[in-house]
């Protein structure tokens, strides 16, 4: 695929908006809006199966099977885990030449809710696993897209499926026409919390918009998102073995330290490897006195996140505070090459951890307290970047398998929102929002690109699906 090129848009200065205005006007007519419809397959679009393959290469092989396996159930969850290919693909469409820091994996799963720190629940992008600056266009196409093929798997009609792809994209535009008409510190610090969203919902009821049943399961899921906190976590994830705190084994998903082959290391090899992991992950962290300095290292697993992730290295780290009382669960997560990487410009970052970090503090409106990276040498001689977080704190997302149309509408327009309010944070939201201008026509040509891109997820999936049943593909019964 030919490589993006960036070189006709000539950027304004920060400070001149009218300038920027006008950039994004003259990208308009270099690139019109219409140009984005459709999509149709080159003669020389690489086979989708080899793209899997390898990405396979680097992740650890008995995992691999179960990648494929969540992946199998269903269109949807195969489209989740083919960013690379779906990246292969938007590098041969239109683009504007306006970039920004984008997410590169932002289907409508990587949405959801989390805690602030300030304590606060808000609704933002959740996965920046393949974070680069890069084209725009391509974090609103794989939204547009997720909700088209979401819909097909939900079984909404045609206009059901259209509503909801046209309620992303016109959230996204007028989104991002917002921000640009706004003061600077006002678009910057402009997010989604909890208490909005049910001002939104209740609103949406008293205007006969939404039922009951629609605000009692916003209510709902808000409600439990609150409750998955650490705590929860170490409740569902710990056990007590001879008066010692320990993560339970679930097997292969969940595999304590001591229950691992010989080829992840020895156990006292992949705990000192560990620590050694937490003490230079703490310089990374934003603050100069920070509560992980009180938390001590206590056990660790290895667990498979996840679907387009599986295989990567994942582990969960059990810490404790003041006494067993007061745990805490990080999750360190393998960062690799972004999927992104083959198609634009190379990231300024050669450390992946630091990527994914940097760009999640940049888009995110609000950024866990834990959130660091770090590089080390793995027991088994391989050195690997990785990133830590917290594995749950007040964190909750979309159920697609109970998502009704109207639902999928309203959740449809907050995606499309906070991905403007993402872009607009990290790129140039006065130039975007001139190019996509007020009327529909970006809408319009999105729409008939999620459709035609959704027919071609298809496709691939059942070229996924002949693949694992000839047995070029190994596939997890267990997944």
């Amino acid at each position: 695929m030919a490589d993006i090129q960036y070189a006709e848009f000539d950027p304004a200065p920060r400070h001149d908006f009218a300038a920027r205005r006008e950039a994004g006007r003259a990208a308009r007519r270099r690139v019109p809006r219409s140009s984005h419809a459709g999509w149709s397959a080159p003669s020389d679009r690489p086979d989708p199966v080899a793209l899997l393959e390898q990405q396979a290469l680097t992740r650890v092989p008995e995992l691999v099977p179960i990648r494929y396996a969540r992946m199998l159930v269903s269109p949807f969850n195969f489209y989740r885990g083919a960013a690379l290919i779906m990246a292969s693909d938007l590098a041969g469409t239109p683009v504007s030449g306006i970039t920004a820091q984008i997410c590169g994996d932002a289907h409508l799963s990587n949405f959801g809710v989390f805690a602030s720190p300030e304590r606060r629940l808000i609704f933002d992008i959740n996965d920046f696993d393949e974070t680069l600056p890069g084209p725009w266009e391509w974090d609103v196409k794989r939204l547009a897209a997720s909700f088209e093929i979401a819909g097909r798997h939900r079984g909404f009609t045609v206009k059901e499926r259209a509503r909801a792809v046209r309620a992303a994209v016109s959230g996204y535009r007028e989104q991002m026409r917002r921000a640009a008409r706004s003061g600077v510190l006002e678009a910057w610090y402009d997010r989604l919390d909890a208490d909005q969203i049910e001002r939104w919902i209740r609103d949406e009821r008293a205007a006969n918009r939404v039922g009951d049943e629609q605000v009692r399961r916003t209510q709902a899921s808000l409600a439990k998102a609150r409750k998955r906190d650490s705590v929860r976590a170490f409740t569902k994830l710990v056990t007590v073995v001879d008066g010692e705190m320990r993560i339970a084994a679930d097997p292969p998903l969940i595999m304590p330290v001591e229950e691992l082959q010989v080829g992840e290391g020895t156990r006292a090899d992949i705990e000192a490897w560990m620590q050694g992991m937490l003490e230079g992950y703490r310089t990374t962290l934003p603050l100069e006195r920070h509560p992980i300095e009180e938390f001590q290292y206590v056990h660790m697993a290895r667990k498979v996140v996840g679907v387009g992730s599986v295989g990567t290295r994942a582990w969960i780290v059990l810490l404790r505070g003041r006494d067993d009382a007061d745990p805490l669960i990080l999750q360190a997560k393998q960062a690799e090459a972004s999927v992104l990487e083959r198609f634009v410009a190379p990231s300024r970052y050669d450390h992946h951890g630091e990527r994914v970090v940097r760009g999640q503090r940049l888009m995110q409106a609000a950024s866990d307290l834990f959130l660091g990276w770090q590089r080390v040498l793995a027991p088994d001689g391989v050195e690997r970047d990785f990133y830590l977080r917290q594995l749950n704190d007040w964190k909750g997302s979309a159920d697609i398998e109970v998502i009704m149309p109207r639902g999928a509408e309203l959740y449809a327009i907050a995606c499309g929102q906070t991905l403007a309010r993402a872009h607009a944070r990290a790129g140039d939201r006065v130039a975007i929002a001139a190019y996509l201008g007020g009327s529909t026509r970006f809408d319009e040509a999105i729409a008939a690109f999620a459709v035609d891109y959704a027919d071609q997820n298809e496709r691939d999936y059942a070229a996924f699906a002949e693949a694992a049943a000839s047995g070029r593909l190994t596939v997890a019964e267990r997944y």
